[in-house]
């Protein structure tokens, strides 16, 4: 099904920017994972290329168009190509609305250059050790004393951890409060008792670096406070959408480079003298896997659409997250297994998207979570 979403000027920046993978991305992109985190060069050739802070002002260095057409295609090009380490969807999609909206003017000042030009990597930190979709659990604490909050807590998998500069801490600053009494924390790299503990070993994402984080008696300026006191929790859930299309986005794109591969393998591959693809099962399953993915499409584009007119609702990202990326796991477990054997060989493409897959159905707010949300809307009792 043909795709309506994008202009011209849409396929020209894909073009640029699939130029900046190959040259930029896709010859490191192993060494990387071994490592566990990208070299922060990455991050600074794409801030001169213009592929950070598309949406930020002109005059803070970005590209002055809001317009999250940009930011899926940036997405898109990143999963197909397996690139798992760059975080530059975090950063553009999920970071850059809570500094747009919520930054004063001199705190825009202060990080928005930086942002765009990727000598800021940025990252946000909500779920905590004990507590992860549940967000009104959080414990870490933040006390006003004089000209600064003095904040306490730990945080866990938080990605881009280990490179971040500029990270939004969820904090209580009013217990007494419930709901009402959350509010974000900008805390940045070298203030004394922010610490970064071990880069996370997981199953996938292997050149994600994600890691725990740990506050200290950290005195962060008055100064930092993003957003009004005490709306913190009103803040997260303005922005989550958003967020949640984000992973929509990578797991439409997952799952047609998964599907475009399996055809080429089953096309390749040759069993009881003739292609696997020709056998009638194979043809079957990849004719049902080849409508899901056209029907997650068809629903994450026109997400992206109602997204960019100001009226995507939190129960449609929650359905389009969901399902996209339950469908996403389904999808490419069947891909592997018409693999064969060889599906389960991590030197084979398919392989690695079944480890980086897998997390796609909890961050972001796991599955569960997204039905719940869905099913109170409904009003059902």
């Amino acid at each position: 099904m043909e795709r309506t979403l994008f202009e011209p000027e849409h396929d020209l920046f894909r073009e640029s920017y699939r130029k900046f993978l190959e040259t930029h991305v896709a010859p490191f992109h192993d060494q990387w994972a071994e490592q566990g985190a990208v070299d922060r060069s990455v991050w600074l050739e794409a801030g001169k290329q213009g592929f950070l802070g598309m949406a930020m002002p002109e005059e803070y260095g970005g590209g002055g168009v809001q317009d999250f057409r940009y930011n899926s295609i940036l997405t898109e090009e990143t999963v197909r190509g397996q690139y798992s380490g760059l975080g530059f969807s975090l950063h553009n999609d999920v970071i850059a609305p809570y500094l747009l909206e919520l930054a004063n003017e001199e705190q825009k000042k202060r990080w928005l250059p930086k942002f765009c030009s990727g000598e800021l990597i940025t990252a946000i930190a909500m779920t905590e050790p004990g507590t992860g979709s549940d967000l009104q659990g959080i414990k870490t604490r933040a006390v006003r004393d004089g000209d600064d909050w003095v904040l306490n807590g730990a945080k866990t998998f938080i990605t881009n951890g280990i490179h971040s500069d500029l990270v939004i801490v969820v904090a209580q600053t009013d217990p007494e409060k419930g709901a009402q009494g959350f509010s974000l924390l900008v805390v940045e790299r070298g203030m004394p008792g922010f610490e970064r503990g071990r880069n996370l070993d997981k199953l996938g994402l292997k050149a994600q670096d994600t890691a725990e984080l740990s506050f200290t008696d950290v005195r962060v300026p008055a100064a930092n406070l993003l957003g009004q006191e005490g709306m913190g929790f009103i803040h997260l859930m303005q922005n989550l959408p958003q967020e949640r299309l984000s992973i929509a986005v990578m797991a439409a794109a997952a799952m047609e480079a998964c599907l475009d591969m399996t055809c080429q393998y089953v096309r390749d591959r040759k069993a009881f003298g003739k292609p696997i693809g020709a056998l009638q099962n194979t043809r079957f399953v990849l004719a049902e896997l080849a409508t899901k993915t056209t029907a997650v499409r068809v629903l994450v584009d026109r997400c992206i659409t109602e997204l960019n007119a100001g009226k995507l609702s939190v129960e449609d990202a929650a359905m389009a997250k969901w399902w996209s990326t339950e469908e996403q796991v389904a999808l490419i477990d069947r891909c592997l297994q018409l693999h064969g054997g060889y599906g389960y060989m991590r030197e084979y493409p398919i392989a690695q998207a079944y480890l980086d897959a897998r997390v796609q159905t909890i961050y972001g707010g796991t599955t569960e979570i997204m039905k719940e949300i869905v099913g109170r809307s409904l009003k059902l009792s």
